[in-house]
């Protein structure tokens, strides 16, 4: 459930369709995103998992599994 909701927030930020999106995926070399995109989906994380994540960790996130293990560390 929890990574459903990773999964529409980056896909909802990179217009990309959730299902598409896996946690293996790499972010900038799978995915595309640029480091705008990535800020706006660290900052739907946060409201939708209710955390603060510190900016210099998420900057060297590489996958989407590597930001989900992030909200779960943060629960």
């Amino acid at each position: 459930m929890e990574f459903e909701k990773l999964q529409a927030i980056i896909g909802e930020v990179l217009g990309k369709d959730p299902d598409e999106i896996c946690a293996e995926s790499r972010l900038k070399e799978d995915l595309g995103a640029d480091s705008l995109e990535v800020f706006q989906i660290v900052m739907g994380m946060e409201d939708v998992y209710d955390v603060t994540l510190e900016e210099e960790v998420v900057y060297r996130v590489k996958r989407v599994q590597d930001l989900y293990q992030l909200v779960v560390g943060q629960k």
